[in-house]
């Protein structure tokens, strides 16, 4: 049975009342899993996968009567989107990581994401890990393979849909589902051509960001000892997605590309999923001058909560308050009306997953500049199904306003989104 997390368990120990708070912002679940429709072990290779939502220690919350229907309300009556989460499930053997992910049929955890309360989410499918044709993945052929095998297996349940239009995102919260609105991580895809960002769009791509944590030909990732900035060809890119309404992410980016990329763009820019430097000093977080720049632009800033990224020097421990002081530095620098929420988390051991990928993906670097002990799991935010939740939840308990916490959570973003979608 799926565990009760944070506020569910703060209402009282009996069953009753933890299936009553579980109803918020609920989704539509039918019980399926993963390519059920096909034949394990003969059509594809099955792993051991991480489908249990216990995994760590329960985080409660403890709020109170008047705060839990406050975020009752929050859930019920309001967009929430997350700007980055994942419904991928990491298997349970670290051994299987590697291999797991060079198949087609990497799975998706529906039940999990039906309890996440979150009604949109800027979901990239892992293409980043993805090395289906390829050992180093963001390959073209990579993607493309992903994006068809995972359209294939969403088109069989009804918890979850493709969005491709703002109208589209709209029907979620009375259809009980959740719209997905994909993404990738990177434009490394693109290599030199141009029209592949067409090609993108047609195959449902509706917000791709510029870099991973390395160069590529658009420009510099946030890796890089020198960051040239955005390419000419970058530039081709950033007006070709103007044009054809596809959202802009920065989260990767260097610091000079990402101001380039903000000047350069007729549209508001996206931080996906990223927190303050001023708070932790590594090159994953965004200086000052690139938060205030990206929302002078009009755009909006996702705080992360992916292991070891967003902390603090008051936090030992990577947790739900030391992602949320990276909220509350980057509300009062550029205003509530630019910050949302993008947790970046997935199903199972997170940490397992940057190791096995580290030298790939240059995500030890992306961490650099501090002196820390890593942790296993950010507490409160260990994945989909208690992230977002315990983030507004957070929010409610600090006696935000009602109004303040529903731009956070989603109301920021859908005003960005109609913008560009709808161009």
């Amino acid at each position: 049975m799926a565990r009760c997390f944070s506020f569910e368990k703060a209402i009282s120990n009996n069953e009753t009342s933890c299936k009553e708070v579980r109803i918020m912002n609920e989704k539509h679940y039918n019980g399926y899993k993963s390519y059920s429709y096909l034949r394990a072990n003969k059509d594809y290779k099955q792993y051991e996968l991480s489908y249990d939502l216990d995994r760590v220690p329960a985080y409660t919350l403890d709020l109170t009567d008047c705060e839990k229907e406050k975020l009752n309300n929050i859930l019920t009556n309001d967009f929430i989107v997350s700007l980055r989460d994942h419904g991928f499930i990491v298997p349970n053997k670290h051994e299987d990581i590697l291999p797991y992910c060079r198949e087609l049929h990497t799975a998706f955890h529906y039940e999990g994401l039906s309890m996440s309360g979150i009604d949109i989410i800027f979901e990239n499918f892992m293409d980043g890990i993805s090395n289906i044709t390829s050992k180093t993945g963001l390959k073209w052929d990579d993607v493309i393979y992903l994006l068809g095998m995972r359209y294939a297996d969403i088109a069989r349940q009804d918890t979850v849909y493709i969005a491709s239009s703002y109208e589209d995102l709209l029907k979620s919260k009375g259809n009980k589902q959740i719209a997905i609105l994909p993404s990738l991580e990177a434009a490394s895809i693109v290599e030199n051509e141009i029209d592949r960002v067409d090609i993108l769009y047609g195959f449902g791509i509706r917000c791709m960001g510029i870099t991973y944590n390395e160069a590529n030909t658009l420009g510099s990732g946030l890796v890089e000892k020198r960051d040239g900035g955005l390419t000419n060809f970058g530039r081709r890119v950033v007006e070709r997605m103007n044009t054809l309404g596809m959202m802009i992410d920065i989260s990767h980016c260097g610091d000079q590309t990402s101001l380039d990329v903000i000047e350069t763009s007729n549209h508001p820019v996206f931080i996906t999923h990223a927190g303050a430097r001023a708070l932790w000093n590594t090159p994953r977080m965004k200086s000052d001058h690139v938060l205030k720049a990206c929302a002078e632009k009009g755009g909006i800033i996702g705080v992360c909560a992916a292991p070891n990224t967003t902390l603090t020097k008051n936090s030992a421990k990577h947790s739900l308050q030391s992602v949320m002081e990276h909220f509350e530095y980057i509300a009062a620098l550029v205003g509530i009306d630019h910050v949302g929420l993008g947790p970046d988390t997935f199903f199972g051991d997170h940490v397992a997953l940057q190791h096995a990928y580290d030298e790939m993906l240059g995500i030890s670097a992306s961490h650099s500049g501090e002196v820390f002990v890593e942790s296993s799991y950010v507490e409160g935010l260990e994945n989909p199904a208690e992230a977002m939740k315990n983030m507004i939840g957070w929010l409610v308990k600090k006696n935000y306003p009602s109004k303040e916490i529903a731009k956070a959570a989603g109301e920021n973003a859908m005003r960005v989104i109609n913008r560009i979608l709808t161009h």
